[in-house]
């Protein structure tokens, strides 16, 4: 799974509801999702020639016929742009449990090494 975001998911003073990219990253934590993080930088809101193009701007342009982030793409390929829908796509796709093939930590620590008996 892939967050596109502008140049990183800290949270803004941005009325009415803070930084789009930093409330898609929340929602999907909180979701138990663990995206990857791609910064696209650049600019790509407002009126088309005073976008600032990046390779990642491209990139998302490809993947979702714009050029504004948050954009994810679900590990099953699926392309969701706009916050809010990255937010309602977390909620009602929480992560399940670990796959039974996934190594599981040793909750007690390594094993103790071997001690000699004289």
């Amino acid at each position: 799974m892939k967050l596109y975001v502008c140049w990183g998911t800290f949270q803004t003073i941005r009325p009415p509801d803070g930084h789009p990219c930093h409330n898609a990253y929340q929602a999907l934590r909180m979701a138990g999702h663990d995206p990857e993080v791609v910064k696209v930088r650049g600019l790509g809101i407002g009126p088309r020639f005073l976008h600032l193009m990046t390779d990642g701007r491209r990139e998302v342009e490809r993947l979702s016929g714009q050029r504004a982030v948050p954009v994810l793409v679900t590990d099953s390929g699926e392309v969701l742009s706009d916050s809010h829908r990255i937010i309602e796509w977390a909620e009602q796709n929480p992560a399940g449990p670990p796959s039974r093939s996934t190594p599981q930590a040793n909750p007690a620590g390594p094993p103790a090494p071997p001690t000699s008996e004289a």
